[in-house]
């Protein structure tokens, strides 16, 4: 499948999410989400059962039309399960070919890379777009890769033609110059959910500078 990524691409974390009235989170923020124009939204959960990511996978796909994508991290079986749009694999996930074989053709496979030689290496498999990072030093991983800075996001540009994610560390002032630097979207957490103000706000004044 073919498709444009939006420049604006948040990551729902888990982590991030209150104990209390979770599902009424999950639900107010994913339509508040889409209300101020985010078109595509990733689960990420590295520490829950199935069980517990069916659950919270189930309240997003509800409170979402179809006019927002939903991907999955990690897991392309539940991403199936859940009914997502697509599962966001790592380089020590399950293997592109096989989560491609699991979610089929229909459904969006992305990967993260960290270095040329992975973006090089994932530019031939049959992904739909491909992430590049840490562009800048994160909170957001226990163990996070070496950063590559706006010229790793300028050689990952030269090195595919597939649609080019980055990730780590971008924040509402540094997100334009990644942009500049040739990637098609911004993959954030911290910058929409680590913050005092409603995730919505912070998006809609993204897009509407992005433009897109």
């Amino acid at each position: 499948m073919s498709f444009s990524l939006p420049s604006l691409y948040p990551i729902l974390d888990a982590s991030l999410l209150p104990s209390f009235e979770r599902g009424v989170y999950l639900v107010h923020t994913v339509t508040e989400l889409e209300m101020a124009g985010v078109t595509l939204l990733q689960y990420r959960n590295k520490q829950g059962s199935d069980d517990e990511i069916l659950i919270d996978a189930d309240r997003m796909r509800k409170a979402a039309t179809s006019a927002v994508t939903l991907i999955m991290n990690d897991h392309p079986e539940l991403a199936v399960r859940a009914n997502f749009d697509g599962v966001h694999v790592g380089q020590d996930d399950e293997s592109v070919a096989e989560a491609r074989r699991i979610v089929g053709p229909n459904r969006m496979v992305g990967i993260s890379t960290h270095n040329l030689e992975q973006v090089a290496a994932a530019d031939a498999l049959p992904v739909d777009y491909l992430a590049i990072g840490p562009v800048f030093m994160t909170t957001s991983k226990l163990n996070p890769d070496a950063v590559v800075g706006l010229d790793g996001v300028r050689a990952a540009r030269r090195l595919t033609r597939k649609p080019l994610v980055a990730i780590g560390g971008i924040t509402f002032e540094n997100a334009f110059e990644v942009l500049a630097a040739g990637a098609d979207s911004v993959a954030v957490i911290s910058m929409l959910f680590g913050s005092a103000e409603e995730p919505a706000k912070i998006a809609r004044e993204f897009l509407a500078i992005a433009g897109r």
